[in-house]
């Protein structure tokens, strides 16, 4: 895996992760009771988003360790998920240069 392709897969892990924590434990105006005038009630009141970001960003760090290490050790190979052999044959040695 190159750095780039290191980097991409932090960046989405991170977003999804991010996503899914977004909502959790989010106050709303309707709840606190306190509706500012032209929005909704379900607009957020106290969202907390830069703590979010820092347990997102610790929280994506063992997510993508987890999924670097898969990648990087053969773990989990293209025809471990190839459920239909749709990706055709592997390499085979000796096969190209002289070979």
């Amino acid at each position: 895996m190159s750095p780039v392709s290191g980097l991409v897969l932090f960046v989405m892990i991170w977003a999804m992760t991010f996503f899914v924590a977004i909502p959790i434990r989010l106050q709303t105006q309707g709840e606190a009771g306190d509706v500012v005038p032209g929005t909704h009630n379900g607009s957020p009141a106290r969202h907390d988003l830069k703590k979010k970001a820092w347990i997102t960003t610790a929280v994506a760090i063992v997510i993508w360790a987890i999924a670097a290490w898969c990648i990087l050790s053969g773990a989990i190979t293209l025809d471990d998920i190839d459920l239909f052999s749709r990706f055709g044959p592997g390499p085979v040695e000796g096969r190209g240069l002289g070979g």
